[in-house]
């Protein structure tokens, strides 16, 4: 048995609703590795948001030491994450979903339900991701940074969410092409071969 994407029997997650084979396979394996690289500097900002917030903590409670850069630097961590890994979740389709009408509707009208919500989906991504690049390239024309003491440029953050938004943008789009070859069921509902 198999929720949200995880195999319960084998503790895995496998890559669900993506396409195997011919051109677009060959592009999904490209993007599933820079995904999980992705995913993987993803784990390594939210273990560094961590340690900045604990250090935080300790220099001003037990050294006596506050500083004001902790809080952005964790929340640019924190996006950067957040971004970054959104393509890698898309994938085994680890996003919110609504798993009770996969068990009620037919398989086509499921299908279709699932086409169409990639669709809708794509469709904003890459609306996002377009307005994500706009303003990085306003950051970076007009030198922007926070308003706090500490001042970081602000190009930072956009360009975690331009890069996370297209590769985001990428996953929808083979997976909306893949759809019309995909089985009746998405990998992560379909019953297990064990």
């Amino acid at each position: 048995m198999s929720t949200h994407g995880i195999d319960a029997a084998a503790g895995s997650i496998p890559v669900a609703d993506v396409p195997r084979g011919g051109l677009l396979g060959a592009l999904q394996a490209g993007l599933t590795l820079v995904n999980t690289l992705m995913a993987l500097l993803s784990g390594l900002a939210i273990a560094a948001a961590g340690v900045v917030l604990t250090w935080e903590v300790a220099g001003r409670y037990w050294f006596s030491t506050p500083s004001d850069w902790q809080d952005e630097l964790s929340v640019f961590l924190l996006v950067g994450a957040t971004f970054a890994s959104a393509a890698w979740v898309q994938a085994r389709r680890g996003h919110v979903a609504i798993d009770a009408l996969a068990a009620i509707l037919p398989p086509a009208a499921d299908r279709a339900r699932r086409w169409l919500a990639d669709l809708l989906s794509l469709a904003f991504v890459v609306f996002f991701a377009w307005k994500s690049w706009t303003l990085l390239g306003e950051a970076l024309a007009d030198g922007q940074t926070t308003p706090s003491a500490w001042g970081p440029p602000l190009w930072i953050p956009y360009s975690c969410m331009a890069v996370g938004m297209s590769l985001l943008g990428c996953q929808l789009l083979l997976q909306v092409l893949s759809s019309r070859h995909a089985p009746s069921q998405p990998a992560h509902l379909a019953p297990s071969p064990h």
